[in-house]
C-alpha cells in the first residue's frame, strides 16, 4: 500500500511511526550527559531511533522512567532499517543499596528495639 502513495506522505508515515514507537516507551539510555529514547530492549542489546542515535561507545547507563536498571558497556553494532543497535559487551544490574564489604550473618538483628 505504500509503494502507490507519493514520497512525501510516505516519509511522513514513516516519521509518525518512529515518533510513536518513541513515546510508547520509557526506557532510556544516558551517555555524556545526554538522554536518547530506547525503541526495543533485548538480553543482547538495544536499539534506539537512527536519525537521534550517536555513535555510542563504551560506558552508558540504562532507565525506565527514574528507575536504574543497569549499567552496561555497549559497541555499535549496525544499522537496521531506521534504527541503529547497540550490542553489550556487559550488562550489570543496578542494586538499591550499597555493596556490603563484609559477609552478613543470616540470623544478624535487623534492627534494635529501644527501652
Amino acid at each position: 500500500m505504500l509503494e502507490s502513495l507519493p514520497d512525501s506522505i510516505t516519509a511522513e508515515l514513516r516519521a509518525a511511526q518512529r515518533a510513536a514507537r518513541g513515546k510508547r516507551s520509557r526506557l532510556r539510555v544516558e551517555a555524556n550527559g545526554e538522554s536518547y529514547r530506547i525503541l526495543r530492549l533485548t538480553p543482547e542489546g538495544f536499539a534506539l531511533d537512527l536519525e537521534d542515535a550517536p555513535k555510542l561507545r563504551g560506558l552508558v547507563d540504562i532507565y525506565d522512567g527514574g528507575r536504574h536498571l543497569s549499567q552496561c558497556l555497549i559497541v555499535a553494532a549496525a544499522e537496521d532499517g531506521d534504527q541503529m543497535v547497540y550490542d553489550f559487551k556487559r550488562n550489570t544490574s543496578a542494586s538499591g543499596g550499597v555493596p556490603l564489604d563484609f559477609e552478613r550473618d543470616e540470623d544478624a538483628p535487623i534492627a534494635l528495639l529501644g527501652r
